[in-house]
């Protein structure tokens, strides 16, 4: 086998570990809301503690993404995934045991992989497909949210036919997680060490106001992201939705965001840079909280509003990190800083929207919240899908330049 052939056959190996990879960073997670009243009456939890469950991963992400790039420079982006794979792994075989003990330390390892994993994913595509790069976050992060809608789909009825009932479907994943690790095992022996240049870049760019765009976008996404897979049947069931019907519909926003994610590609290619289609889809998701607000009956349409929404810009929040970033190192310092300020947004969100909810007694004021934040994304849209965030330490001009936006779309 020649040079040529051999490379390409080593860049299909990097594209499925990376997209195997992804498929492990929700599954374990989206399955767990099917299940909760189960858990709950097996192991008599209260409702706070149940709360946690979905809590602690986003904590997990928020406190551990900042250290995330320091880590990678000091061991190397392929091992540190690596490790993170296992310990997800781990995570995922320690909740398979149905104790309370066995279901939080798992939550905390799989939270702990995960955040890992966020970081590192947008990083490595920077690095290995500066070219592709809109093309293959669009395929994860497709892959990512469905592999994490039928995660929810299948949770109940895993549960009522294999034995162990909820534990094994928690712990099922575990599979999947095995076969990650296994594809990723050759990248792990071949990782070149850390260049002594990007042990130097680990510092975030906190001072950087694109780079706090960046942040805000995927922040706002992810909180409205969250809120809508925390409380949407809900908001369904009090305007008299029956509780399965409400199910489908959470559903079908996650099928519709799905093959949304497909189609951001082929937009990509043809902008000049991201705006207006990040502006756009934003107002989308306005459109779907305002039609929850104003007009409720019309459940399905919301859903499939919300959906497309939010497909989208869960893909140009990603693509933003490899887009804005000047280099692999620039991509992962980025996401560090994106993700950590996102997620502690994406944990307040469900949080915070419940307590809105008690107070007013009623969605009204919820869903005034979630059409002020959709918003901000909205006008934070206009900034962050444009131009090159500076490596830390280095003195940004007063507007920063466009990126060559066409090299990073797919096809190009």
């Amino acid at each position: 086998m020649d040079k040529k052939s051999t490379r390409r056959s080593g860049q299909v190996l990097l594209v499925w570990g990376l997209l195997v990879a992804a498929a492990n960073l929700r599954a374990s997670l989206t399955g767990v809301g099917p299940l909760l009243d189960r858990v709950q009456a097996d192991l008599g939890l209260a409702p706070a503690a149940l709360g946690l469950l979905n809590t602690l991963p986003l904590l997990a992400f928020a406190a551990l993404s900042p250290m995330v790039p320091r880590l990678a420079a000091r061991w190397g982006q392929e091992r540190l995934l690596g490790g993170a794979l296992v310990v997800l792994t781990l995570g995922i075989a320690v909740r398979w045991v149905p104790s309370a003990v066995g279901l939080f330390a798992g939550t905390v390892l799989i939270g702990a992989g995960i955040a890992v994993g966020n970081v590192l994913l947008p990083s490595l595509i920077k690095r290995d497909f500066p070219d592709k790069v809109g093309l293959l976050t669009s395929a994860y992060a497709t892959v990512m949210g469905g592999v994490a809608a039928v995660a929810s789909g299948v949770a109940v009825p895993i549960s009522e036919i294999a034995p162990g009932g909820w534990s094994t479907a928690l712990g099922c994943w575990v599979l999947i997680a095995l076969v990650a690790v296994l594809l990723w095992l050759p990248q792990m022996r071949t990782a070149p060490p850390a260049p002594q240049a990007a042990r130097g870049q680990h510092r975030l760019p906190w001072g950087s106001g694109l780079a706090w765009a960046v942040t805000a976008f995927m922040g706002l996404q992810s909180f409205g992201f969250y809120v809508v897979v925390t409380w949407l049947p809900q908001i369904f069931q009090d305007n008299g939705v029956s509780a399965a019907t409400a199910g489908w519909l959470l559903f079908l926003f996650q099928a519709v965001a799905v093959l949304t994610s497909l189609a951001v590609p082929g937009a990509l290619r043809w902008a000049r840079d991201q705006r207006a289609l990040a502006t756009i889809c934003s107002a989308i998701l306005l459109l779907g909280y305002l039609g929850l607000l104003v007009a409720p009956d019309f459940a399905l349409l919301w859903s499939v509003v919300l959906g497309l929404g939010g497909g989208a810009c869960l893909v140009l929040a990603l693509a933003f990190l490899g887009m804005r970033a000047h280099d692999a190192a620039g991509a992962g310092a980025l996401s560090a800083m994106a993700q950590s300020i996102g997620y502690l947004l994406a944990a307040a969100g469900p949080v915070v929207i419940g307590l809105l909810h008690t107070v007013s007694s009623g969605w009204q004021a919820p869903l005034v919240l979630t059409c002020v934040a959709a918003a901000a994304q909205t006008l934070v849209a206009l900034v962050a899908g444009r131009g090159t965030v500076r490596p830390a330490g280095v003195q940004e001009p007063g507007r920063a330049p466009a990126a060559p936006e066409r090299a990073s779309a797919p096809g190009h």
